[in-house]
């Protein structure tokens, strides 16, 4: 009897130790993952598929398991056909030393019903906290909150199309006042030159406080809010005056310049290459403010894109021949005074017109290419 208990006893000390030693293999992945060749998004990918499947397969004593490192935090919780829902929050669990703010996440009673039509013998419910907003960069290097990412995963299959929502909660120690919050997930294999891409399809933002962001999404994911700043808005009291003055200063603008341009064409003197000079700087300041009109209207009515896209790009022309315009003036003013003499340059005028009208075109006409490349964006 002695001799089998021993046995028995050396057996046990055994299984605690493999059990003890299992967690360190997710606790190398997770190190791993920090360092910096692997936040490529061809390494880290692989390696992040990998903890989930061990998390998901690894066995642990008791009701759950919490792994961390610098900037990542890894929870695992058994659960039951019986679950009645949870609440996690960042007090409740040992903090990440990089995260300085408060997140949570509450899993509704309806996570695990359409895993439990296979009537597993258990579920596991893991979590993956990012506190580095690097693991997930995307086309527009997005501005995450807190440069949080909170993922969450069951086993036996993705959910999807919650009735009762999964609700994420964001807290920062200053005022959001001022921003636009958008709550989003990874969507995978979204992007062609990243990993992923963001996405706000199936969350709802809401904004209890200024202080915090609530996301109800209806699947499980990796999750995060996107922070823009807010437009400032010019308000209702001024936005008339400043229309009615921008449309009258350009209207009197676009007759002057047009009865100038007129004027000299009517008057068929034999002009110098100032005088030309002054009229290509009108044409373009003509150009510019009929341009200019025309850009609300295009804006707020219902127009084709091809249109608006034309009225972006006649805008942008524009406005580069006026400014190059103006700087040739600045030049040829330069000649006149700083040098009198000697100033005779071989078919002047044309070569200017070039500069100021043709310089501009090609890079427009490259960016308004047809479907298939990087067109300018409408209005």
């Amino acid at each position: 009897m002695d001799r089998c208990g021993a046995i028995f006893l050396c057996l046990c000390l055994l299984m605690l130790q493999n059990a003890a030693a299992e967690p360190r293999k997710e606790l190398s992945i997770m190190k791993n993952m920090e360092a910096p060749k692997a936040r490529s998004s061809f390494s880290f990918p692989g390696q992040l598929h990998q903890l989930e499947q061990m998390l998901l397969n690894t066995s642990f004593p008791g009701h759950n398991l919490t792994l961390q490192t610098a900037t990542i935090q890894s929870l695992a919780f058994k659960l039951s056909c019986d679950f009645s829902g949870l609440s996690l929050t960042s007090a409740a669990v040992k903090r990440v030393p990089q995260a300085r703010s408060q997140h949570a996440m509450q899993f509704p009673s309806e996570l695990t019903r359409d895993a439990c039509k296979t009537r597993p013998r258990e579920l596991r419910l893991i979590c993956v906290y990012f506190s580095n907003a690097h693991f997930f960069k995307d086309e527009n290097n997005s501005s995450l909150l807190n440069n949080y990412v909170l993922g969450a995963q069951l086993s036996h299959g993705h959910v999807n199309n919650l009735r009762d929502p999964v609700n994420i909660s964001f807290w920062h120690n200053q005022s959001l006042e001022g921003y636009t919050m958008t709550c989003v997930f990874w969507k995978e294999g979204a992007s062609k030159q990243h990993w992923g891409a963001w996405s706000p399809e199936g969350c709802h933002t809401e904004q209890p406080s200024p202080f915090q962001v609530l996301c109800r999404c209806n699947h499980l994911t990796y999750f995060a809010v996107l922070m823009q700043l807010s437009p400032a808005l010019v308000p209702e009291a001024l936005l008339a005056p400043l229309t009615y003055i921008s449309l009258v200063g350009c209207s009197v603008s676009i007759v002057a310049s047009l009865l100038t341009v007129l004027l000299h064409f009517h008057a068929r003197k034999q002009s110098d290459s100032l005088t030309r000079i002054h009229m290509n700087l009108h044409a373009s300041v003509l150009l510019l403010n009929i341009t200019f009109l025309l850009s609300p209207t295009f804006a707020m009515s219902p127009v084709p894109g091809s249109a608006c896209t034309a009225l972006a790009a006649a805008l942008h022309y524009a406005l580069l021949s006026c400014l190059t315009w103006m700087a040739i003036e600045g030049f040829n003013l330069y000649l006149l005074l700083g040098r009198v003499y000697n100033i005779y340059i071989r078919r002047y005028v044309l070569k200017l017109c070039v500069l100021g009208w043709g310089k501009h075109s090609v890079p427009l006409l490259l960016l308004l290419r047809p479907p298939g490349g990087q067109g300018v964006d409408p209005l």
